[in-house]
């Protein structure tokens, strides 16, 4: 992306990598929200209350919704200068006119989403923008969308709504809301734009960055993961030797528990110092720990909170689970595209580079056509899933696609 910096100042789109048309376009979106905030006139269409950021996984939609946040608080005139005290602290989360919408669980409710446009009524509290972010707005239950679409229909005069989902198809946000929204399209970034962040960045070595650029498809954060954690390396090799190891139907059950299982491991280590510290605060909060009657019998109260904790803790356990499964499915459907574009001999790069020599000798065995075939299982599988197919029958069935071809 063209220049880091805006004159010595850092910059809240630094990060957003290889996006330059969407970036421009929030430029001047902030730039227009900082002259409306002044009282100036601007033109009709150059700032909207509404906006929908959609892309594949890992091109950066909640990165993009974040850095908007961040430029229209910036107290310099809507740069997003990266260093002002409205910046700073809504890429930090704390800003008191920023919220951030993360669904847990498998979707967002409708009592979250009105007590959330209830508190964006009202006037920002810095006088410039109240902007609530919603990451994984494809995951609005029905009667959530419609308590949305009510206050983007009739927005308050300086509240922003931030939407991010993989596109605009009506299965991932509805039609309605769609038309009263302005869209930023953004694409999966080219693996050299993720190499350079990794290097300039995170100082990464240039052949490991370029690897986990190639491997991560595009995805900054798995690139990341990939260069620096040998844990996660470990288990993007396991997914991509499972095409070797479908010699029968038992070897495809095999395949397919120790799938799932591996999900369910990473998802849990992920989240169990979360749910401890959150389990500690909520029985602090409760009078854990107190003596005599009173507290005694607040924790006796207590148990209705604490089985509302563990419910949305397991809520988000079974997200975590499904969101670690389809990374592994990524990587294998990356492994059949590899073997594709090898049989066809397509003038495009690998994206497992390192196990180049397994694709070129699946290539040799399998036909294009018994290829696609293999590639279609996986995105079927996917699907399955996204569906809410029990993520073990859709895997099962998908190894015994992969093994029959």
């Amino acid at each position: 992306m063209a220049g880091n910096t805006i004159g010595a100042v850092s910059d809240v789109f630094a990060d957003l990598v290889g996006q330059d048309e969407p970036v421009a376009t929030l430029r001047q979106a902030a730039a227009a929200a900082a002259r409306v905030v002044t009282g100036e006139q601007v033109a009709a269409g150059a700032m909207t209350h509404a906006w929908i950021f959609t892309g594949p996984p890992g091109s950066g939609r909640s990165v993009a919704a974040r850095a908007f946040a961040a430029a229209l608080e910036c107290e310099r005139g809507g740069v997003g200068c990266g260093e002002c005290h409205g910046c700073h602290t809504t890429l930090g989360r704390t800003h008191a006119d920023v919220r951030f919408v993360v669904p847990e669980g498998l979707s967002i409710g409708v009592n979250e989403m009105r007590a959330l446009v209830l508190r964006a009524a009202s006037a920002p509290s810095g006088g410039r923008w109240q902007v609530v972010v919603i990451e994984d707005a494809d995951r609005l239950t029905e009667q959530a969308g419609n308590a949305l679409l009510k206050a983007i229909e009739e927005p308050p005069p300086r509240t922003v709504f931030l939407l991010c989902t993989p596109s605009t198809h009506p299965d991932d946000i509805s039609v309605t809301i769609r038309s009263r929204c302005r869209v930023v399209a953004l694409r999966q970034p080219p693996a050299d734009a993720v190499a350079e962040v990794l290097v300039r960045r995170d100082h990464i070595a240039a052949d490991v960055a370029a690897w986990a650029a190639a491997a991560a498809q595009g995805h900054v954060g798995r690139a990341k993961r990939l260069a620096n954690d040998t844990e996660a390396r470990g288990r993007r090799d396991a997914v991509l030797s499972v095409p070797r190891r479908l010699t029968g139907v038992g070897a495809c059950f095999e395949a397919a528990g120790a799938l799932i299982k591996a999900a369910e491991a990473e998802a849990a280590e992920q989240l169990v110092e979360t749910d401890a510290s959150e389990r500690a605060a909520l029985e602090q909060a409760l009078g854990a720990g107190g003596t005599g009657r009173g507290a005694a019998g607040a924790m006796r109260g207590a148990a209705g909170q604490l089985k509302d904790l563990e419910r949305r803790q397991k809520s988000r356990a079974t997200r975590s689970k499904r969101d670690a499964l389809d990374r592994a499915l990524v990587d294998l459907a990356g492994f059949y595209r590899d073997v594709l574009v090898t049989n066809l001999r397509a003038p495009v790069g690998v994206v497992h580079t390192d196990i180049a020599a397994q694709s070129e000798a699946a290539a040799g065995k399998w036909s294009a056509e018994s290829t696609l075939r293999r590639l279609e299982a996986v995105l079927a599988c996917r699907q399955a899933i996204d569906e809410n197919v029990k993520p073990e029958i859709a895997v099962e069935a998908m190894m015994l696609n992969l093994w029959r071809g």
